[in-house]
């Protein structure tokens, strides 16, 4: 078994496909619309199936915003300098809510930004 790939509820998708392609440096993989049942399906990743998981944006037509919940936590993602990454994000346009630094009670090197919809990643540094 391996992970294909996580699906997000957006509200815009372009905005979505923007954060993702031109702040994280993802490519847009495919995307395919359902008239029938009225929603968009776009795929992202930095490769595709089946050698990377990718992340599926799900843009139900006419629906802006969804309640977050408390149970999805993030996604996390490898970069060789976190401090960098952070600001490369920030000049992109992108919302670090936690700058890069040692994780508490450890020395991993890690930081957090937020997507247009409020879904959280994890920049976790990997030398």
């Amino acid at each position: 078994m391996r992970i294909l790939h996580t699906m997000l509820r957006v509200g815009d998708l372009q905005r979505s496909i923007d954060f993702y392609t031109k702040v994280l440096g993802m490519q847009l993989l495919r995307q395919s619309e359902n008239p029938d049942y009225k929603y968009t399906l776009a795929f992202l990743g930095y490769g595709k199936n089946p050698e990377h998981a990718e992340i599926e944006l799900t843009y139900n037509w006419g629906v802006e915003s969804y309640e977050m919940g408390t149970a999805f936590g993030h996604i996390a993602l490898g970069v060789p300098d976190a401090y960098v990454a952070c600001e490369t994000i920030k000049k992109a346009g992108g919302k670090v809510t936690r700058e890069a630094g040692p994780v508490k009670g450890g020395s991993t090197v890690i930081a957090f930004v937020t997507d247009p919809d409020g879904y959280k990643i994890e920049l976790i540094q990997r030398a």
